[in-house]
Order: C-alpha cells, then sequence, then structure tokens
C-alpha cells in the first residue's frame, strides 16, 4: 500500500510504482535469505577450505548486508513499505533454507544457486522498470546482477578441479 500522507510524484504512474516495489520486495527477500545462509556457512564452514571460505563468505555477506538497505530504501523511495520480517522474506524469496551444516563443497554449490536465484530475480523485474525509464532502479537492479555475477562465477570456480 502507497503512503497516502504526502502522495509520490516522480513521474512514474502508481501502478508501475507497485509493480516494481513487489518486485524489489522479492529481490530483498532473496537477498536477506542469502546474506543469512552467506553467514550461517561463515560461521560453519570446516575442513581444509576453512580459512579461504571463512574469509570469501564474510566478504561476501558484509556486501549483502549494503545491499539489503539499498533495496529497502529503493521501496521506500517509490511510495511503498519495505518487507522486514522473516515470514514476508519466507513468502517472497526464491530461496530455500538449508538445514543442517552441509560440507563446505555443498555449501559453495548452494551459495552459486542462491546469486544465481538473486540474479534471475533482478532479471525478472526489468520489462516494467524499462517501460517506465525508471533509471534508478534499473541502476541498482544493474548493480545487483553484475555483483552476483560475479560471485557466483567466484564460487563456481572454487567447485571446478
Amino acid at each position: 500500500m502507497p503512503s497516502q500522507t504526502f502522495p509520490v510524484n516522480i513521474g512514474i504512474d502508481e501502478a508501475s510504482r507497485a509493480k516494481i516495489a513487489e518486485g524489489l520486495s522479492r529481490l530483498l527477500a532473496d537477498t536477506y535469505t542469502l546474506y543469512l545462509k552467506t553467514h550461517n556457512f561463515h560461521w560453519n564452514v570446516t575442513g581444509p577450505m576453512f580459512q579461504t571460505l571463512h574469509l570469501l563468505f564474510e566478504t561476501q555477506y558484509t556486501e549483502l548486508a549494503t545491499a539489503v538497505d539499498l533495496i529497502a530504501e529503493r521501496i521506500r523511495a517509490l511510495g511503498y513499505p519495505a518487507p522486514g520480517t522473516y515470514s514476508e522474506f519466507a513468502q517472497l524469496s526464491s530461496i530455500s533454507e538449508s538445514p543442517g551444516v552441509p560440507k563446505a563443497t555443498e555449501m559453495i554449490r548452494l551459495l552459486v544457486e542462491g546469486q544465481e536465484a538473486v540474479v534471475r530475480t533482478a532479471r525478472s523485474i526489468f520489462p516494467v522498470v524499462d517501460e517506465v525509464n525508471d533509471e534508478p532502479t534499473a541502476d541498482l537492479l544493474t548493480q545487483r546482477m553484475q555483483v552476483h555475477e560475479k560471485n557466483a562465477w567466484m564460487l563456481r570456480s572454487l567447485l571446478e578441479e
């Protein structure tokens, strides 16, 4: 539901802003879920690649923590409330939780899947963003896709023989 106190008049109609905010809410949920999974794996990774993975996961979850704020603030700038509860994130996210403590290589594989899921979600928002010339959201989506595609590549490289 948009803010009714003072109307948002940024050159994008309300219906389009609502669609974009809904897409960004899914992106926020995916990003937060990936943040939580990455932080969990940072805490629980073991094995011969411990130091490398512990530091890599820390770098990635730190970047994700910053990203959730940027995404939520864009939703707010469009005039909509940002989701912020575990139940909302679970309902909106395309990334599932990983029960237990997987082995290090399985952690990497699951994080590749998560990084790629975020890219797919970001990419799915582009049609409406392009249609209404929402450059700030397009810029945010492009930056997020670039980060997640690079992270997926780096993680995937660790799985190659």
